[in-house]
């Protein structure tokens, strides 16, 4: 297993922090997936994209990584709280399909889409209506230790109680005395709301909730026929796959609170234990200042990046482009959605993978005046620092300029070094950032196609000419290098 020191920012303690494994050389990471209810956009790419980054390097440093990202198909509430309409119920409700049907719909999308990105699949993708055993027997075990209760068939978190022993808002920094005493919730402040009256307190949050007659996605349990609540899936399945104490827990900044907190209180009070090491949490990307996100209405999809077929769009952008635009922001700093940033991604992305191209084109002489063991530390240390993939391309950007003063003659390189320099590009730029050449294939093709009928072409009019030595040598030459030549009556046919 390498050497490297990885230091993670922990929203937990508010500093970056030495990586150290519960049980290494395994590591559980845990990532909240999205709700499926509609077509990604740009700030689901932030998060995959973000932890993928995170599993890449990880497995990298030569550790055995269980990535656990979950797909919410119950229990979201529409206020992200415990009120108004199942987000996957209503919009079954609005396209008249059944609940199942809208979840696999835009799971398949996301996947898709994710797939696109070049983003990695998770070790274990659990949904959390397949979980509901285990999320009711959780629920359990926090009602026999005595932080919850029951009325009128759902099961609500007593933060009060919890707050007696251990710290609720420690993650956050909120403090209960605030949330308690608050009528309205602003972002991140708990007011009371209609059918809020059976909580004790402002600030408890449902474990379970009995569903009413017109709710269709229920289940049966020692309470009520009801649902579980939004934060209870994730505790329950990272428990499941991860056991109770695991490293790393991944996920927006917009997770944070309510949910991320949610999640530390019902762990704590289930099994006495913090389940999390290493809370780990992206910025946003914003459009004109703004959170993008479904709920807002304000968000561009991954499809209509990849097809340019949106008002805000001067053009398509393809995958690799909107992958590169993301990683070349550190994941803690927000990202303001401009055509003229995703443009200067697109053209910053051009110029790497040309500079690898020339790489094959350099010829090595005996010695070298290029420092590559220098070039490799800087990228280690840009990643160990804190994930900083901004630093890090940049750093190759350098050896950009490196390559083009080989080139040119300014510098030198030995043939050993050139390839490390190769290997060093290729572990950065496709293991660990996991950017790949789009349409490589398809574009080669396309011009091997049109070269090698531009000869036979041109050896049809040296026969029509009777020049048959010129069309004598195109064929022998095109013959030795593995094609196939028939001519025909009405021209010629050809294969490699």
């Amino acid at each position: 297993m390498s050497e490297h020191n990885l230091y993670l920012y922990n929203s937990l303690t508010r500093k970056k922090e030495l990586f150290k494994p519960v049980t290494p050389p395994n590591i559980g990471m845990y990532v909240c997936g999205p709700t499926v209810y509609g077509e990604p956009h740009l700030g689901h790419a932030r998060p995959a994209i973000t932890f993928d980054l995170l599993f890449r390097y990880l497995k990298h440093l030569g550790f055995k990584v269980r990535y656990v990202r979950n797909i919410t198909d119950v229990g979201h509430l529409e206020s992200d709280a415990d009120e108004g309409e199942d987000k996957i119920l209503k919009k079954a409700r609005l396209e008249q399909l059944e609940p199942m049907e809208v979840v696999q719909l835009y799971s398949d999308i996301y996947h898709d889409k994710m797939q696109e990105l070049n983003v990695l699949r998770p070790s274990i993708e659990p949904r959390a209506s397949g979980h509901i055993i285990e999320q009711i027997q959780m629920i359990q075990k926090i009602l026999d230790n005595g932080y919850a209760y029951v009325t009128n068939g759902s099961v609500y978190f007593d933060v009060q109680k919890y707050n007696q022993k251990y710290k609720y808002g420690k993650l956050s920094g909120r403090v209960l005395e605030d949330l308690l005493s608050s009528d309205e919730r602003t972002e991140g402040h708990i007011r009371k709301l209609d059918g809020q009256d059976e909580k004790k307190h402002p600030a408890d949050f449902a474990l379970w909730k009995k569903a009413e007659v017109e709710h269709i996605m229920r289940w049966p349990s020692p309470w009520s026929d009801g649902f579980p609540g939004w934060h209870i899936e994730c505790s329950a399945m990272g428990a499941k796959y991860l056991g109770e104490v695991f490293d790393i827990h991944g996920g927006g900044i917009d997770l944070l609170f309510p949910h991320h907190e949610c999640e530390i209180a019902q762990s704590q009070a289930a099994n006495g234990k913090e389940a999390v090491r290493y809370w780990v949490h992206n910025n946003l990307i914003t459009i004109n200042g703004q959170k993008m996100g479904k709920s807002l209405g304000n968000f561009i999809t991954l499809e209509q990046f990849f097809t340019g077929k949106h008002s805000l769009l001067k053009k398509v952008f393809t995958p690799m482009t909107i992958r590169f635009f993301i990683l070349q922001a550190h994941y803690r700093s927000t990202i303001d959605f401009s055509n003229e940033s995703l443009e200067a991604s697109e053209k910053g992305l051009q110029r790497l993978f040309k500079a690898i191209h020339s790489l094959e084109k350099i010829i090595p002489t005996e010695k070298s005046t290029v420092d590559i063991q220098s070039i490799r530390d800087k990228c280690y240390a840009a990643l160990n620092d804190d994930l900083n993939s901004s630093v890090l391309i940049s750093h190759l950007f350098d050896s950009v300029k490196t390559i083009n003063l080989i080139i040119s003659g300014s510098e030198s390189i030995s043939a050993e070094d050139l390839e490390t320099f190769k290997k060093l590009f290729h572990i950065f730029v496709f293991d660990i950032l996991g950017l790949t050449e789009e349409n490589k294939q398809s574009e080669s093709d396309n011009l091997l196609k049109e070269v090698v009928n531009l000869l036979l072409n041109l050896r049809q009019e040296a026969k029509a000419k009777k020049d048959f030595a010129t069309a004598d040598k195109i064929r022998s030459d095109l013959v030795g290098l593995g094609f196939t030549i028939k001519d025909r009556k009405d021209g010629y046919e050809w294969e490699y």
